[in-house]
C-alpha cells in the first residue's frame, strides 16, 4: 500500500485505498473532494496526511457542505453535521407559515452558533428582520461572522443568552440551537475525529446531556415574542427529557424525527398561541 508520502502525483485509487485502510467511511468521495480542492500535488499530498492521521476533513478543506452551503469551518470550531439540517428545515417551515399568516418577518438567534451554519442557513431560504448568532467560545465567533456576513448577520460572543442586546427581550420570533448534548460520559466513546480534534465544549451536554438544554430553554420564554418559537436539536433518545423540559417552561413541545438524516428536534411554541 503507497504512502502518503510517496504519492508525488497521487491518483484517486490510491488515495481511495489510503483512506479506506484509515477508515473512512466515504473514502470516494472524500478523495474526490480533495483532488478537486487541492491547489496542487504538495497541498494534496499534505491533505492526505492529515486526513488519514484522523483530522476531519473539513477542517482541511477549510468549509463543509450543509443546506446546500459551502459554511467555513476553522480548526477547533465544531464540524455541523448533515442531521442538523432538520433544525433548519423545522425554522424554514415555521417561518413560511408565519409570512403565509401575514406576520412581519422578525428576528432569528442562533444559539450556541459554532460555525453559525444554523443561522445561515435559515437566513438563505427565508427572508428574516435581523439574524443574531451568539457562542461563548471566540474561535466559533470569529468563524461565525465570516459565514453570517455572508447574509448580513451579527454574531455576539457570551454565555447563552448573555451574549444578545437586551433589546431583543420579547421580541425574538425563531431561537434555533444546536448545543452540546451528549452526556459526559459517553464522550470517550465519540469517534476520534470529534473526541480529539473538536472542542469539548462544543460536545459535552453535562451528566445527562441535558444541561444546556434546561438553561436555554429555561430562559427562552423571556426572548420569545408572541408568535415565537424554539427549534432545538437532540437525540432519539433525549428528545422526551428535552420536550419535559419545555413543558415545565411552559412551551408546548412537538417532536421531529428524520430518517433521512438521522436528526431529531424539539419545537416549543409558547402556550399563548
Amino acid at each position: 500500500m503507497p504512502r502518503p508520502e510517496s504519492l508525488a502525483r497521487p491518483v484517486f485509487g490510491e488515495i481511495v485505498t489510503l483512506l479506506r485502510a484509515a477508515g473512512c467511511v466515504f473514502a470516494e468521495d472524500e478523495a474526490q473532494l480533495l483532488l478537486s480542492e487541492a491547489s496542487g500535488p504538495a497541498k494534496l499530498t499534505e491533505w492526505i496526511r492529515r486526513r488519514v492521521s484522523g483530522e476531519p476533513l473539513e477542517y482541511i478543506v477549510g468549509w463543509a457542505g450543509f443546506c446546500g452551503l459551502r459554511i467555513a469551518v476553522d480548526p477547533g470550531v465544531f464540524v455541523p453535521r448533515l442531521r442538523t439540517e432538520l433544525v433548519v428545515s423545522e425554522a424554514v417551515t415555521l417561518l413560511r407559515k408565519n409570512r403565509m399568516a401575514g406576520a412581519e418577518p422578525g428576528a432569528v438567534v442562533d444559539l450556541c452558533c459554532g460555525s453559525g451554519a444554523v443561522g445561515v442557513g435559515v437566513a438563505s431560504q427565508m427572508p428574516v428582520k435581523e439574524l443574531h448568532a451568539e457562542d461563548i467560545d471566540s474561535a466559533a465567533v470569529e468563524c461565525a461572522r465570516r459565514n453570517l456576513a455572508t447574509v448580513g448577520g451579527q454574531v455576539h460572543q457570551g454565555d447563552l443568552y448573555a451574549g444578545l442586546p437586551f433589546r431583543l427581550r420579547a421580541q425574538v420570533k425563531l431561537i434555533v440551537v444546536n448545543a452540546p448534548y451528549v452526556p459526559t460520559d459517553v464522550l470517550p466513546t465519540m469517534p476520534p475525529e470529534a473526541r480529539i480534534y473538536e472542542p469539548r465544549i462544543s460536545l459535552d451536554g453535562g451528566p445527562d446531556g441535558l444541561s444546556l438544554h434546561r438553561r436555554i430553554i429555561g430562559e427562552a420564554p423571556e426572548w420569545l415574542d408572541p408568535d415565537g418559537h424554539l427549534v432545538i436539536e437532540t437525540s432519539e433518545r433525549q428528545a422526551a427529557g428535552t420536550a419535559g423540559i419545555m413543558a415545565a417552561a411552559g412551551l408546548a413541545a412537538r417532536t421531529v424525527h428524520s430518517e433521512e438524516l438521522d436528526g431529531t428536534v424539539v419545537v416549543g411554541t409558547l402556550r399563548s398561541q
